[in-house]
């Protein structure tokens, strides 16, 4: 009985122990990665309208819309996050729209767990480079081949599920973000 007490003892000490220092370093950390999602999501609005001088954050129905200025203070476009589910987990990403919302000027990936060699190639320039400038007008649709109309994209050879998953993504972010911007936001 006495030695059942001391482990009861020992285990309920350590625990405490793990607990305390797990809240430390939560209250340490947190403020830091919190500093650093506020500086990768502003490298992204920055990639993903590049005219862009400034930008403000505009909260509309809880959605953040990042309105971003050119140099002589005109409003040249918008910037969102939106996620949905991949292959492997969410992706997560940053589009940036011309005010009118016909036309993609580029996206970032800020999130995502697709398979290394295959899914994760969204990430790369070759496939970030094909929504640069794109129309979407009725939204952006996915081909296997080379793109022959204006506001197609081209699917990574072995990864087609990531590609379509970045393309609903896209086309469902900008369905939203348009509608709540007419509804009064801009």
């Amino acid at each position: 009985m006495r030695q059942i007490l001391k482990m009861v003892l020992v285990l309920t000490v350590l625990g405490l122990v793990s607990g305390l220092i797990l809240s430390l370093v939560s209250n340490y950390a947190t403020p830091i990665i919190n500093e650093n999602n506020r500086e990768a999501i502003k490298e992204a609005v920055f990639y993903v309208l590049p005219n862009t001088e400034d930008y403000e954050v505009k909260t509309i129905e809880g959605k953040e819309v990042y309105v971003t200025r050119d140099s002589e203070g005109q409003v040249n476009g918008y910037g969102f996050t939106a996620s949905g589910s991949g292959y492997q987990g969410t992706i997560e990403l940053m589009v940036g729209v011309k005010p009118d919302f016909k036309e993609i000027q580029g996206i970032q990936i800020l999130e995502s767990s697709e398979t290394p060699g295959l899914g994760g190639k969204i990430r790369g320039d070759n496939f970030k480079n094909q929504f640069r400038d794109k129309d979407a007008s009725s939204g952006v649709s996915l081909v296997k081949s080379a793109p022959t109309e204006p506001g197609e994209i081209e699917a990574i050879t072995g990864a087609t599920i990531s590609s379509q998953a970045v393309v609903d993504i896209i086309n469902k972010g900008l369905e939203h973000v348009k509608n709540l911007m007419e509804a009064g936001g801009g």
